[in-house]
Formats: structure tokens, C-alpha cells, sequence
């Protein structure tokens, strides 16, 4: 099965780079460039370059999966097993996810549409984030098990049920924080995409790095999902990386979050009949703790300026390594770097034997992200003396 899944990867890929290319020929006559976006843009330079990649990303995905459901429906069981007998035990498992694929492929075009618009005529920072807001509540109230109703399947979809402690937590707190987390996950890569393979990169390690723990644990339909979005972020990085001939768009960085967010809140980090600790929820955390930080040091940054924390600027992370003398593709290395050493201290954590080992791992993380807002401020501070 794990073979399986890793195929999955170079087809999406094989979908997701020649339709990069050829977007990439199309924006171009057609005019769909990133010099026509929205004001208040967050990149460090507008370039006319075409930002319709996010179509090649959220086909390379989508078309791969809609396809899987038409097969499950339409060939005979038996012809699939033929043709990939590593599915037979988990045909049922598959057939009885159909209503969860059905209800991602919804919201994952729905979050794609919204991206496209606001890439072309912007909706403004409140209306898009009502248009995400609805969208997470749709996949989270979707009764993915008809029988058990809307309130059983909005608690299959959130982390603290896998938590000691708190799996009895009335189903709306649940709710909430579940939406919030796809929200805030969802602009935290969206947030990324601000320079050229940036977004695309940190997503693909993220991507990469939930994959290898989704297999260990034989979470199929999760890995499947992972796999897909690592090929087409790959076919996409091969345009996309500095100096960048396309860009993503808020067409595929919305559709990438949100697909990240998703999946993370349906993985199952803990079973008190598996080698797995309670504390592997905070998985999520820590592999996206690059995205997150960069979301909360610029939100910050601005709401100290008195200024809006919708209104994007050129405040980002990756822009102030820029600013201190780091070339983009340096600044890609270390943020490539960053993200995969905190990365790779998630995968490992829900199968720590003891409490304080994983609390261990919990503060190396944290410590590095203190050190490089240290090292940020003291640079910046010294710039600023220098200056005066």
C-alpha cells in the first residue's frame, strides 16, 4: 500500500508540470499577471508574471481524486483488484470515505474559486475571510458518516478528540476551534506566498514531512491526499522557484492551507492501543511552525503600527531576511532549513516514551523560533542606531 500511495506522487506531478507550463504560456497572452493584482500586494515586487499556477496545483489534486471516486462507482470490484491487488483490504475503508472525498473536493474548489477572484478583482480582507470562514464550516458540519449526524462527524474532525482529557468536550467548542485552526492555517500559507518558491516550498516540506508520519501510521486516504499535493507542488516548484516565470496566486496558496489544514485535523495522532503518546497532537504545530510564526510576527508588526493586519505589506519574514543582505535564494535556504529541522522534530514526537521528552522537543522549537525574532530585532535595531 505504501507503494501505492508514492505513486501517487510523480502522477500528480506529470499533471501538475506540463499544465504549469502551459499556464504559464497562457497567462501570459491572456494577460492574467501578477502586475494586475490587487493594491496593498505583500510581494516584494510586482512583476508581470502570471499568477494563475494555484489552476495547475488544484487540478493536479483534484483530478486524480474525482477520478478515484468515479472508478470506485463505476468499475467492478473485482477489475480493481486485478489491477492493484495491494487495495482489496482497504477497499471498504475507501468506499466508506467517498462522502469525506466528495465534501473536500467541494470546499477545495470552493476555496480555488474565491482565490481566483480575489487574484483578479480583490474582495477585500473581511469578505474573504467570511468566504474561508463558510468554506471551514461546511467541511467541518459535513456528516461525513450519514449515520451518526452532523454533530458526530464535526467531532471526527478536530484534534481534541485524540486527547485525553478532553474527548468528552461539548461538540461547538470543538467546532470553533476546528474552523479556526483551517482559517488560521489556511492564511498562514497564504501569508507565505510572497516571494518566488517560498509558499510553494515550505507547503511541499510540510506536505512531505505529514506524509512520512501519515504512512507510518497507515492513515491511507490522509497519505493519498499528501502524496498528490507533494507531486503537484513539485511540478509547480519547477516554475516557480527564482526567479519565478509563475506564480501560485491566492488560487493555490488558499487551496494549499486549507488542504493542509484539513488533512492535519483528520489525521488520528493518538491510540491508547497503539505506541503513540497524547502529545503528538501538537504535530501540526511544530511542522508548520515557520508558517505560523511568519503569521504572528507580521500580524503583530502591523497591529504595533497601528495599521490593519489584513493589509498586506513587504513586512514578511522572508522579506526581512532579504532586507539583512540575504539573497532570495539564500533566504529560501534558510527558511527551507528552518522548516524542515522543526519539521522532523514533529514526526517523531507522538512516539516519545515519556512526557518530558516530548516537552523536550516542544522547547527546542520554540527556542529556535525565539532565537531568530532575538536575532531579527537585534539586527534591526542595530541597523536602525547605524542609520541615526
Amino acid at each position: 500500500m505504501i507503494a501505492a500511495v508514492l505513486c501517487l506522487i510523480p502522477a500528480a506531478l506529470a499533471l501538475s508540470w506540463p499544465l504549469t507550463w502551459w499556464l504559464r504560456r497562457v497567462g501570459v497572452r491572456l494577460g492574467r499577471l501578477d502586475s494586475h493584482g490587487a493594491a496593498g500586494h505583500h510581494k516584494a515586487e510586482i512583476r508581470p508574471v502570471p499568477n494563475i499556477g494555484g489552476v495547475a496545483i488544484t487540478f493536479a489534486i483534484l483530478a486524480p481524486l474525482i477520478l478515484g471516486l468515479i472508478a470506485l462507482r463505476l468499475v467492478p470490484e473485482s477489475a480493481i483488484v486485478d489491477l492493484a491487488p495491494s487495495l482489496q483490504p482497504h477497499l471498504p475503508g475507501i468506499v466508506e470515505r467517498t462522502p469525506m472525498a466528495i465534501a473536500l473536493a467541494l470546499a477545495l474548489l470552493g476555496m480555488h474559486a474565491l482565490g481566483l477572484i480575489d487574484d483578479r478583482r480583490p474582495l477585500g480582507p473581511w469578505a474573504k475571510l467570511t468566504a474561508q470562514c463558510a468554506l471551514a464550516v461546511f467541511i467541518v458540519l459535513f456528516p461525513f458518516d450519514f449515520a451518526e449526524g452532523l454533530a458526530g462527524s464535526s467531532r471526527l474532525l478536530t484534534l481534541l478528540d485524540t486527547t485525553p482529557g478532553l474527548a468528552g468536550l461539548a461538540p461547538w467548542p470543538s467546532i470553533l476551534l476546528t474552523v479556526l485552526w483551517l482559517v488560521v492555517v489556511t492564511n498562514a500559507i497564504n501569508f507565505m506566498d510572497n516571494m518566488d518558491g517560498l509558499a510553494g516550498g515550505v507547503s511541499c516540506i510540510a506536505a512531505a514531512l505529514f506524509l512520512a508520519a501519515a504512512l507510518i501510521n497507515g492513515q491511507w486516504f490522509i497519505a493519498a491526499m499528501l502524496a498528490l499535493l507533494v507531486g503537484a507542488l513539485l511540478g509547480f516548484l519547477c516554475f516557480n522557484f527564482p526567479p519565478a516565470s509563475i506564480f501560485m496566486g491566492d488560487g493555490g496558496s488558499l487551496v494549499v492551507g486549507f488542504l493542509l489544514g484539513f488533512l492535519t485535523v483528520r489525521t488520528t495522532y493518538f491510540e491508547s492501543d497503539a505506541a503513540t503518546a497524547w502529545y503528538g497532537v501538537f504535530m501540526p504545530l511544530i511542522v508548520l511552525a515557520v508558517p505560523l510564526y511568519d503569521l504572528l510576527a507580521v500580524v503583530t508588526i502591523r497591529l504595533s503600527q497601528r495599521r490593519s493586519p489584513f493589509v498586506g505589506d513587504q513586512q514578511h519574514f522572508s522579506h526581512r531576511l532579504v532586507k539583512r543582505g540575504l539573497s532570495v535564494r539564500r533566504m529560501l535556504a534558510v527558511i527551507y532549513g528552518v522548516t524542515l529541522t522543526t519539521g522532523l522534530t514533529g514526526i517523531y514526537l507522538g512516539h516519545l516514551e515519556h512526557g518530558w521528552v516530548a516537552a523536550l522537543a516542544g522547547a527546542q522549537v520554540v527556542i529556535l523560533l525565539i532565537v531568530l525574532a532575538v536575532y531579527e530585532r537585534s539586527i534591526a535595531a542595530a541597523a536602525g542606531g547605524a542609520r541615526s
